[in-house]
C-alpha cells in the first residue's frame, strides 16, 4: 500500500467532507443547513484544528490517521484499484466478518443510495459511510443505517421474523465453524433484555437510540467476529473503554488499525531494504 501525490492532496480532503456530512447532514440532502451546523460539533472541531499543531489529535473529522485507515481499508478491498468495490469485495471486509445477507441489503441501497454511477458497485464515498457505520454502531447515523437494513418491509419496526432472517446465517456459520450454536430463541430473549423495548413484540429505532447496547444487537445479527467478542467480553478492551471514556468505538478502531498498518508498512520497507542489500552483494563481484 502506498499513497501517491494525488491521493495525498485529494482524498484526505474528500474524506473529511464525507465524515462531516455523515454525522451532521442527517436528512441526507447533501446540503448543510444552518440548524444542522448549530446542532453539530463542526465549528468546535474547526476551532480545535486551528489551535492544535498535531492534526491527528483532532479526532473529529480532521485526523490524517483516520483518513489513512479508511483509505487503506478501501484499497485492500478494491483489488483492481478502479475505485469501485462490489459485493464479493465487501464480503471480505473484516476477515469475512459480515454475512452475505447484510451485504446484499447494503447493495440494495436501502440504507443509503450509492453515489457511484456504476450498477452493483460501491464508490469511495459510499464506503466511508459504510465503514463509519460498521465500526461505531453506537452513533445515531450508524443505528439509522443498520435499522434500515434489518427493516425488510420498511414499516419502521423490527419484528421477530426480520431478526430471525438475519440471525439464521450467523447460526449456520457457527455450525460450520464447529462452534457451539446459540439458538435464536435464546438470542431473541437476550436482545429484548438488552434493548428493553416499549413493546416486546417489536423494536423501534427509538428503542435502539435509547439503549447503550444497541450496537451489539446488530453485531449479533450479522457480524460473527464482533458477536463472538461480545460474548467473551475481552477484559483488556473493557479496561481501555473505562480509561478513555471520551473515545468513540470509531476512535479506538482507527487507532488500533493505524498501528497495525504502520507496523505492516515498516516490515514491508525492511523487507524491501534487505532485498536491495542482497542484490547489491550478488552484483558486487561483477
Amino acid at each position: 500500500m502506498f499513497l501517491t501525490f494525488e491521493i495525498l492532496l485529494q482524498w484526505p480532503a474528500e474524506t473529511v467532507i464525507y465524515r462531516i456530512f455523515y454525522y451532521i447532514n442527517r436528512c441526507g440532502t447533501g446540503h448543510l443547513t444552518l440548524r444542522e451546523l448549530k446542532r453539530g460539533n463542526l465549528i468546535d472541531a474547526m476551532q480545535h484544528a486551528d489551535e492544535e499543531e498535531d492534526i491527528n489529535k483532532v479526532l473529529r473529522y480532521f485526523s490524517y490517521e483516520h483518513f489513512y485507515v479508511i483509505y487503506c481499508k478501501f484499497w485492500e478491498l478494491d483489488t483492481d484499484h478502479d475505485f469501485l468495490i462490489d459485493k464479493e469485495n465487501l464480503i471480505r471486509y473484516g476477515n469475512h466478518a459480515l454475512t452475505y445477507r447484510i451485504v446484499d441489503r447494503i447493495f440494495t441501497q436501502i440504507p443509503r443510495k450509492f453515489t457511484s454511477k456504476v450498477e452493483g458497485k460501491m464508490g469511495y464515498e459510499d464506503f466511508v459511510y459504510f465503514i463509519l457505520s460498521e465500526e461505531d454502531k453506537s452513533s445515531e447515523p450508524s443505528l439509522e443505517y443498520w435499522f434500515k437494513c434489518i427493516d425488510l418491509d420498511g414499516n419502521g419496526i423490527l419484528t421477530r421474523n426480520e431478526l430471525q432472517f438475519f440471525y439464521e446465517e450467523q447460526l449456520h456459520r457457527m455450525e460450520c465453524m464447529a462452534q457451539e450454536p446459540v439458538l435464536f430463541e435464546d438470542i431473541l430473549c437476550q436482545i429484548i433484555d438488552m434493548i428493553g423495548p416499549e413493546n416486546e413484540s417489536y423494536i423501534t429505532l427509538r428503542d435502539l437510540k435509547g439503549c447503550k447496547l444497541s450496537g451489539s444487537v446488530f453485531n449479533i445479527l450479522f457480524n460473527l467476529n464482533k458477536f463472538m467478542a461480545f460474548e467473551t467480553r475481552d477484559p483488556f478492551l473493557i479496561r481501555q473503554e473505562r480509561e478513555n471514556p471520551t473515545l468513540t468505538e470509531w476512535d479506538r478502531f482507527a487507532h488500533r488499525e493505524y498501528i497495525r498498518l504502520s507496523m505492516e508498512e515498516d516490515v514491508e520497507d525492511a523487507s524491501n531494504g534487505s532485498a536491495e542489500v542482497w542484490d547489491e552483494s550478488l552484483e558486487a563481484p561483477f
